[in-house]
């Protein structure tokens, strides 16, 4: 028998108190749904190694970038495991516009420095003086500074990139570097096209760029079309469901994406095995979405493609995102319901963040819960290769009351 965290004791203990008020003909439904759940919960052993083995199995087919062979594959496995637990799939196939770096850096005083072009930058060269700008690139920064026909050199922070940018090129600017804040490769993202080239790099080699008088910055980009796949399973006829369980399956380039997110996918997927033979299985869609590390595409894509009453006819979408380390389990979203999982116990920790797929269902007017156990060192890179199993297992349990609470209380 796996032993429940005291959360998921606190949950079990408050779903006794709520039959306590239902109706008889509730009762014996509900009964027989708790039953189900439960029972999985008891015989939990033989199958909890399965969560693990499903990251995995995800994690040894390596980068799982959208539109690659890689995310194919991945995609197919799930499609497999899903029908082999009962459940009618489908793949919901959508195209997006792609940015991406062919290579950019910074050469000063004979050496180059490698960096990384902003996503929606232009690409270009610039051979010029270089200014640094004080404080983050504010337009009164550039006030007091003649930047025209130089590059800028920005640092990190206060505003966005979008708007470091703008207001260089406004100023005259010919290229924009914009030094991180901490000595990691700057990732950023301008909100629209810019009018000048622009790179991110490293603190420390921001530094080397300090007391240089000129460089020279190469920008080589490219936009590309992709085709991501979206799996969706769910029991035959089952066109309207209640709850909506999702996490993506895509990872960055260069990294297998074991917590990020194999682990939110293998979640999802084992809570479907769980459900299969209960009636809460009748009432839930299950989806691996994929483009999620290229902006929330799958489940944009996936909210615009269906009616609008399919989507205020659900409850709740949960969604599963980096959930395979760490002790603490951290649930964010909605406030009416992490107001309801307060009220089943009062040390359920909640938060607010909203970067992940989620997000893409709030912004339709469905109440989400988002399921995280918080930052990891291994985040988008090569060693995101392991995940814990108590971890995925208190987050799978946990998800199985959640769900009993959501599907129950209304």
């Amino acid at each position: 028998m796996t032993r429940m965290n005291k959360t998921v004791k606190s949950i079990y203990a408050a779903f006794a108190v709520i039959l306590a008020t239902l109706p008889a003909c509730t009762i014996q439904a509900t009964r027989s749904a708790d039953t189900a759940v439960a029972s999985t919960t008891e015989a939990a052993s033989p199958t909890d190694s399965r969560v693990q083995e499903t990251v995995q199995k995800l994690t040894q087919i390596g980068a799982r970038v959208a539109g690659t062979p890689a995310a194919q594959q991945a995609s197919q496995f799930l499609i497999e495991e899903y029908r082999k637990a009962g459940y009618q799939t489908e793949v919901q196939t959508f195209t997006y516009p792609k940015f991406r770096d062919l290579g950019s850096n910074v050469s000063v005083n004979g050496q180059t420095i490698s960096g990384q072009a902003l996503n929606n930058s232009i690409a270009g060269q610039a051979n010029a003086r270089l200014v640094v700008v004080p404080n983050v690139g504010r337009p009164n920064d550039f006030a007091s500074i003649d930047v025209k026909g130089a590059i800028a050199v920005v640092r990190r922070g206060e505003i966005p990139f979008s708007q470091k940018v703008d207001n260089a090129a406004k100023a005259g600017a010919i290229a924009v570097i914009v030094i991180n804040s901490e000595d990691k490769p700057l990732r950023g993202t301008l909100s629209s096209p810019a009018a000048i080239p622009a790179i991110g790099i490293t603190q420390s080699n921001g530094a080397k760029l300090l007391n240089a008088p000129a460089a020279q910055v190469s920008v080589n980009t490219e936009r590309r079309t992709i085709t991501g796949r979206n799996v969706i399973a769910r029991l035959p006829g089952v066109t309207q469901p209640r709850l909506l369980l999702g996490g993506h399956y895509d990872s960055v380039s260069g990294s297998p994406g074991a917590n990020d997110n194999a682990s939110g996918t293998a979640v999802v997927l084992e809570t479907a095995r769980r459900l299969a033979n209960t009636p809460l299985a009748r009432e839930v869609w299950f989806m691996a979405f994929d483009g999620e590390e290229d902006g929330l595409q799958g489940s944009r894509a996936f909210v615009n493609s269906v009616q609008p009453q399919f989507l205020s006819g659900l409850s709740a979408m949960f969604n599963f995102d980096m959930v395979g380390i760490n002790d603490r389990l951290l649930i964010g979203g909605s406030a009416e319901l992490r107001s309801q999982l307060k009220q089943l116990n009062s040390n359920v920790p909640t938060w607010t963040n909203s970067s992940s797929d989620h997000a893409s269902f709030a912004a339709k007017g469905v109440p989400v819960l988002f399921f995280y156990r918080g930052s990891d060192p291994n985040y988008h890179s090569p060693t995101d290769r392991s995940t814990n199993a108590s971890s995925l297992n208190d987050t799978l349990q946990t998800a199985l009351a959640s769900i009993n609470q959501v599907l129950q209380s209304k």
